[in-house]
């Protein structure tokens, strides 16, 4: 194995800050010595693997894979009979957002009229614009909110847009920049959440209090509709369409999942739902909420997609739910829409994709057409169309490129538009396998493999394993965790590459993720270890040959393996990771997650936490696999501290770190493509280095 440089501040890491925690000052984000610090260490990375001899390659390759035109436009949303998308390719990296007729669109001809040029916006006001979103009024869908971040921090600007005109409104909304949101009431009344000054935030940093702004008004005149207290994680103003009206509401963050919903009701109250706890509001349809239940309530199992009357909450009359469908035991409702009379519903049946369409009878009784759609796919609901009550549907493989169809509920849906290969299928084989748990739970994963490749061979694991996320399987070409086409490089290779189906994520409905919360997180880190053990057992690739990535809480997860199992994995790959969970919740929006991991100031959870925590499990002594940190000095959700602190300290007791941190991106890191395709091409010499010998 090769070691990296060593670094010439390295000296100054081990004298500096209290024993207690010597990398401390790595948590100053901006502070001169730690970005000193962070530049040295990027200065080393690069300087190591852009030496490798398909580097140069590698990030070509990945730019023009990223930068294709030969890109589906997603439709982001119906405007009565336009269709909006934000396009990004080589001359538009920050993208465009744009407009075309629906009928053009549906036929695969859209013409495009560009409403904002976001890197030219960018240019003019002398920001880095990202773009965040952007919510348009029924039914004129004249008037919109555009949210814009500068840098692509969490934080966002939200400014008033006329859609007609292509500008923005002069004297129109806008709230400053801050952890924000806002809604439409109507077309002269928002319902914002935003940083109101001292104390209005909660202990994780978010909003606490939505007020309703009326145009004409200054802002700091806004009325108080909501105040949740400061021990709350955030409020969140919201609304829901169908054909009957706009429904607002106000999503109350007690916790990270426990969040309760206010309805706004024609007088100007907020009432609460007062759906079962934990409910997860996923469509209006109907005049009817509808809910998947977290946990068993009503005599309705949990996972089940439930209906409850808004106009009897709004009224103060008690609802009848109606059950809208129940799961399987081998399935999980993923996501829902709804256009005017039909409820899309996309469910996971052993992590495959699959579409149903359902609709309300008179005696509340719900029926279901699914939706004749590609086996074994990875199947993501996009937009509806509300009046011709039909779903814009996209469906992809690891091998199969994307297509997006229109469907409705009867007959075959039809393509509107399917990209090429990008490489040729015929050279790789993929296949669905389940490895057994320590405790005996089967837990799923894809394998694909180069035809005829030599096993055992050098094996990538992408993971994730919390907060009710499903990882599905999507085209090689595409961004598993956020690093361009690295899947694609690496099994033209001859590498193995996976993508597990960890408890804690959402393939099998609450009982899966449940199973990876807080006290019980460790078999997450069990299912993890018998995927790899798998791999050895039916020779497909060798201890000390395996490399697993994962992002966020995924970055956690890498960092766990890389402290519990030095002896499988032979590289790790964490992107914007956690790793210090003593600190986790003083940094950043840590606080808001102490329903996922629970609350290290609290001596009973320490104790199950304590015994994971990557940074408090490094050893003297060990010889540790070659890990590669990528994250993003402007990652306002998980501090970069993490990262760092993890970094100097394996750095310190002698093991091979790589660190790469961008100074844009947020919590995503790559701010373009650009970005995103040289990461590619520095984990491909990261893993060619470490798990092949090249």
């Amino acid at each position: 194995m090769k070691t990296l440089l060593p670094l010439a501040l390295l000296p100054l890491i081990a004298a500096a800050a209290p024993a207690a925690d010597p990398y401390r000052w790595l948590e100053d984000i901006e502070g001169t010595r730690a970005l000193d610090q962070v530049k040295a260490w990027n200065a080393e990375t690069e300087a190591t693997l852009t030496k490798d001899p398909r580097f140069e390659q590698d990030r070509a390759r990945a730019r023009e894979i990223l930068d294709d035109e030969a890109q589906i436009p997603d439709p982001d949303a119906v405007l009565g009979q336009q269709v909006t998308n934000l396009w990004r390719d080589a001359r538009n990296p920050r993208g465009l957002w744009r407009v075309s007729p629906l009928a053009d669109y549906r036929a695969g001809k859209p013409r495009w009229r560009t409403l904002i040029d976001v890197d030219a916006l960018g240019k003019a006001e002398g920001k880095s614009w990202v773009w965040h979103g952007a919510s348009c009024l029924e039914p004129a869908y004249t008037r919109c909110l555009v949210k814009l971040s500068n840098g692509g921090t969490d934080a966002q600007v939200v400014r008033e847009f006329d859609l007609t005109s292509g500008r923005f409104v002069e004297g129109g909304f806008v709230v400053p920049e801050a952890k924000n949101d806002a809604t439409w009431v109507d077309a002269d009344t928002l319902l914002v959440a935003t940083d109101w000054g001292k104390g209005s935030l909660t202990e994780s940093g978010y909003p606490r209090i939505v007020k309703r702004w009326r145009r004409g008004t200054p802002l700091a005149d806004a009325r108080v509709v909501h105040e949740s207290p400061v021990t709350a994680v955030e409020v969140t103003p919201l609304a829901f369409t169908d054909a009957m009206r706009r429904w607002p509401m106000i999503s109350v963050g007690n916790s990270f999942f426990d969040r309760a919903l206010l309805l706004g009701t024609d007088d100007g109250r907020f009432v609460p739902l007062g759906l079962p706890k934990n409910a997860d509001v996923m469509e209006v349809i109907d005049g009817r909420v509808v809910a998947r239940l977290s946990q068993s309530a009503l005599g309705f199992p949990a996972g089940a997609l439930v209906a409850w009357s808004l106009a009897d909450i709004a009224a103060g009359r008690r609802s009848t739910p109606d059950l809208v469908l129940a799961p399987t035991e081998r399935q999980a409702i993923e996501e829902a829409g709804a256009s005017d009379h039909v409820l899309w519903v996309k469910l996971l049946d052993d992590v495959s994709g699959k579409l149903l369409a359902l609709r309300r009878g008179g005696d509340g009784t719900w029926t279901q057409q699914a939706v004749p759609l590609p086996g074994n796919s990875t199947v993501h609901l996009a937009t509806q169309i509300g009046a011709s009550d039909e779903t814009f549907v996209s469906v992809e493989g690891m091998l199969t490129p994307p297509t997006l169809y229109v469907a409705g509920e009867r007959g075959a849906p039809r393509v509107v538009q399917s990209l090429p290969a990008r490489f040729d299928a015929s050279r790789f084989t993929v296949t669905q396998r389940f490895a057994t748990s320590r405790d005996g739970t089967r837990v799923p994963y894809f394998l694909v493999t180069k035809k005829g490749a030599t096993a055992p061979a050098p094996a990538l694991i992408h993971a994730y394993g919390g907060f009710k996320l499903a990882q599905t399987p999507t085209y090689l070409t595409g961004q598993p965790y956020r690093a361009g086409p690295l899947a694609l490089f690496w099994v033209e290779q001859g590498g193995a590459y996976v993508l597990a189906n960890l408890r804690g994520g959402g393939e099998y409905g609450p009982r899966w993720h449940q199973a990876g919360l807080r006290e019980k997180r460790q078999n997450v880190y069990d299912d993890l270890h018998a995927v790899a053990e798998d791999l050895v057992r039916t020779g497909v690739s060798a201890k000390k040959k395996i490399a697993v990535s994962g992002r966020s809480n995924g970055g956690l997860l890498v960092g766990v393996a890389l402290t519990q199992r030095p002896d499988l994995y032979g590289a790790i790959i964490a992107g914007s990771p956690l790793e210090d969970m003593k600190r986790y919740s003083h940094l950043s929006a840590g606080a808001s997650w102490i329903d996922e991991y629970g609350d290290p100031d609290k001596p009973a959870d320490w104790a199950f936490i304590r015994r994971y925590s990557p940074y408090q499990n490094v050893r003297d002594g060990v010889r540790y696999p070659p890990a590669f940190f990528y994250l993003s000095t402007k990652d306002d959700r998980v501090h970069p501290g993490h990262a760092r602190k993890l970094a100097a300290l394996l750095k310190a007791k002698g093991n091979p770190v790589y660190f790469h941190e961008y100074l844009e991106g947020g919590h995503a890191v790559g701010a373009d493509h650009a970005e995103d395709a040289n990461r590619a091409a520095l984990l491909d010499a990261f893993l060619r280095r470490e798990l092949m010998g090249k």
